[in-house]
């Protein structure tokens, strides 16, 4: 089993600007090849879980003050940005954020920075080969892409680093449900067939738990339930937490229900 871990989160706490506190104890594990998906709605904590593994608090004056993040068997705490990056971690942040005065293509041969000096034609047909859009478009400039090209686009950047651990922030944010679901069935065959191991942050938890394997919902900077993805969607609280209402007709939440009494078989 130990073998099998990439990526351990042991209890840490992330604190902005010395003074506000955001995320409380959280530990997870993410296994080689699996998909993890982290659950939660806006504020859970969820994208600053994110940053605290690819290294992207600083900038934000934020740092992890309590735990550890272990990735790849060394620890990585408040490490920099670009040492994270070239240890294997690439993050495709939410909002979609290409160069937008460079092509399609241009664009994702930005991804081989991290590689500088290695052939990438193999690459690019990998990626053309999962997102045939881009192809059709490549000479096209980034600015004048739509949300879902940009989403493909972002995507296919990051793997044309070769990443280790795969962090996808919000990927179906904003797109037509067709869209959507063209992006997560890429993102199950990538895992599939290129063995990548991805955390995918998502507030459509019906998108995200029929890829992943594993899952954890977040609410107030907590980890407050985890299991695997056909555990989770079989789970009424995880049905009502979504659908918002609970069976006595209030809204449901996790915010008074202690991690540890959610968790304790795990433990």
């Amino acid at each position: 089993m130990e073998d099998s871990v990439l990526l351990q989160i042991n209890n840490i706490s992330v604190v902005y600007s010395d003074v506000i506190q955001v995320l409380k104890g959280v530990s997870l594990t993410v296994e080689n090849n699996h998909i993890v998906s982290l659950l939660g709605s806006n504020g859970a904590g969820k994208t600053t879980t994110l940053k605290a593994i690819s290294g992207l608090l600083k900038p934000e004056n934020g740092r992890v003050t309590d735990g550890d993040i272990v990735f790849d068997k060394k620890s990585i705490q408040n490490s920099a940005p670009e040492y994270i990056t070239r240890r294997g971690i690439i993050q495709v942040l939410e909002g979609r954020q290409p160069f937008k005065y460079l092509t399609i293509e241009e664009n994702l041969r930005v991804g081989t920075a991290t590689r500088w000096g290695k052939p990438y034609k193999k690459d690019l047909e990998l990626i053309y080969s999962y997102f045939p859009a881009l192809k059709e478009r490549r000479k096209v400039l980034a600015g004048y892409c739509s949300g879902g090209e940009l989403q493909m686009l972002v995507m296919g950047r990051a793997l044309m680093a070769h990443p280790k651990l795969l962090l996808l922030d919000e990927p179906s944010l904003g797109l037509a449900p067709l869209i959507v679901e063209e992006i997560f069935q890429i993102i199950k065959r990538i895992n599939e067939e290129q063995g990548a191991t991805i955390i995918l942050v998502e507030q459509n938890a019906n998108m995200a738990l029929q890829i992943a394997h594993y899952g954890y919902v977040m609410e107030n900077g907590k980890i407050v339930l985890e299991g695997s993805a056909s555990e989770l969607k079989e789970n009424p609280d995880i049905k009502e937490f979504y659908l918002g209402m609970g069976a006595s007709g209030t809204a449901k939440s996790y915010k008074n229900v202690k991690s540890y009494k959610r968790r304790k078989r795990w433990l």
